[in-house]
Formats: structure tokens, sequence, C-alpha cells
């Protein structure tokens, strides 16, 4: 096959802002932490950094930099914000045979606030039309992830697609507006669905579970129901849990105990790790812990692609996990 995976979604530029603390009111109690500023106030920072984000690019540029060959579906807007997007991902490597851009629109764009590790990020999504390619090639994985709110004619038709190509596995992390839109919008996608990546919160959301902790082996089925046949639920410090398609088995993975400094793209390189241990046919227990430890590389950086791995680096990183006495286990 002409390529090992190909990523399909939406790419961003964002913009970190990092308030000096000590010009803030943070109000936290066991539920809820608010961010508070003076109203019509400046509010100084100690940093600005501007890097590329989104889904489908974190994933192109993490599965790269792990030795995969990768091909992005991406539609950008015509403007300086998609030329930089596409300076980054030709600098990473990725194919872009792909890459559309769309007249007299505009690119995706976020502004993030780093405070005591977390983000909060204000998100500007471009009103997008996305076309769906009529020559995709065959690869080994398709990867889905976050589009737009127009997303739904080209998922339905990526899954009829999928149904006649039956020796490509896809991988799933549904966005925002996925979430929104409900599981009967993205039943289509599931059905076809071999690995799904998403968050216990969203497992929750998608399965109308309720409160999970102590249930993971009831949610893990539950998200099964949906048609997935190997559901990944993330829980951040709290690891990761997964059912085995193939064996059955329900797994745990623990945590790198490593210090955040901002977590955004925790997640994506959870995915991008795991996925491409995937790919080079690795077990679902290596792929985890592949993903374990490219999440914890990336959140000792600012923003979603600087600390992904490189495949000359995953050796060192594993054999700190087993010092670490880092481990996916059975429950």
């Amino acid at each position: 096959m002409e390529f090992d995976l190909i990523s399909i979604g939406d790419a961003t530029i964002d913009v970190f802002i990092s308030p000096i603390e000590s010009s803030t009111m943070c109000k936290m109690d066991t539920k809820e932490c608010l961010i508070c500023f003076s109203y019509g106030d400046k509010i100084p920072t100690k940093e600005l950094v501007t890097v590329a984000g989104g889904n489908s690019s974190n994933n192109a540029v993490g599965a790269t930099r792990l030795g995969i060959k990768t091909s992005i579906v991406l539609t950008l807007g015509d403007d300086n914000i998609g030329n930089l997007i596409i300076d980054n991902l030709k600098n990473e490597n990725v194919d872009m045979h792909f890459v559309k851009r769309e007249p007299d629109s505009r690119s995706n764009y976020n502004t993030v606030i780093n405070y005591s590790g977390e983000r909060t990020i204000f998100v500007y999504h471009a009103p997008r039309n996305y076309v769906f390619p009529e020559d995709l090639p065959n690869a080994c994985w398709y990867y889905l992830t976050s589009m737009g709110e127009e997303y739904k004619p080209f998922y339905d038709k990526l899954a009829g697609w999928l149904g006649t190509h039956s020796d490509i596995d896809l991988a799933f992390n549904p966005g925002s507006w996925q979430l929104r839109g409900g599981v009967e919008a993205m039943a289509p996608i599931l059905k076809v669905t071999k690995v799904l990546f998403v968050n216990r919160e969203e497992a929750e959301k998608m399965t109308n579970f309720g409160e999970s902790h102590g249930k993971e082996k009831e949610l893990l089925q539950a998200v099964c129901k949906l048609g997935v046949k190997t559901p990944i639920i993330t829980d951040g410090g709290d690891g990761v849990f997964a059912f085995d398609g193939n064996s059955g088995k329900c797994l745990k993975a623990g945590v790198l105990p490593v210090d955040a400094y901002e977590r955004t793209g925790a997640g994506d390189s959870f995915g991008s790790g795991c996925l491409s241990a995937l790919v080079k046919k690795k077990s679902l227990e290596e792929a985890l812990l592949w993903g374990t430890l490219n999440s914890a590389s990336v959140i000792g950086y600012t923003g979603p692609q600087k600390g992904l791995l490189r495949d000359s680096e995953m050796p060192v990183w594993l054999e700190r996990a087993r010092s670490s006495e880092v481990e996916v286990k059975e429950f």
C-alpha cells in the first residue's frame, strides 16, 4: 500500500498565552476551578507561543515521527494561517497530496490560556465545505477525527467507502461537533470503527452511562455495543483502560510520573503513539504503553507537537517506563 496511515480531520494554528499567576484569581474547590480576570484590565503574560495544532495534524505529525508513512486529508482556508499549517506539515514530512484550499475562506485558529498546567481554549472553527476526495488511496489504517459543523456528509461518504474496503482499519476520535450531534449521527462511522479513542466523560455521554468510576468494564461493554471493536478510554492522571476486541481482555495502563507543564495535545499524542504501535502490528498492551509515553513527553512542553516522540527516542522512554514500574495489566 502507498501509505501506512491516512489522517482525516482539521488543523489549526494555536496561540498559547500564560498569564502571570499572581495577576489572576483562581477559585478552587472539589467541583470547579475558575480563572478570573478584572474586566477591562490589561493582563500581563509570561509567555506567548504560536504553534501548529488540530487533531488530524497532531496525529499525522506524531505518527510520522514514529516512522509511519502518513498522508493527511485536510481542507484549509486561503489565508496566512493556512500557509503556516502547510509549512509545518511539510517540515514534518507529512504527505500533502490531499490538502485542499477553500478560496475566500479562513483557517481555524485557537487562543489557549495556560494556567497551572491546565488549558482553557477559545476556539475559532471556520465554516467549511468539506469535499470528499474521489481518489483516496488504500492504507493499512485510517484515522478520523474532529471536523467542523458541516462534517456529516463527509463522514457518511467515508463510512460507505470504508464499507467497500474491508482491508482498511479505522481509528476514530470524535470531536466536539460529533459529540454534540450524538451517537445517531455518528452511527455509520461507529459501525466501521475498529479502535475508538475517547476520554471517560465522552464515553459516558455517548452511552448515557452515568457515573462510571468503579464500573470501567461495564462502560467498555457499553461502548462496544455501539459497534466499536476496541474502545480505548483515557482518564487523565488515572491512566487508560481498554477492551481488546481480539482477546476479550480488559486492560488498564498506568501513567508515567512526570510533571505537566501544559496539557494541550495529551489525548492526541496518546492516540498517535498508540495507533503507530498498532500500525507496526504490536500488541494492544504495547500500543497502550506507547501512547502513554508519547503523552507524558508532550505535556512537558507548550503545544501539542513539540514533545511528540521520534522513533529513535521510544526505546529510551520504554526503559523509563520499566524503571518506573509503569505497566499494562488485565483487570
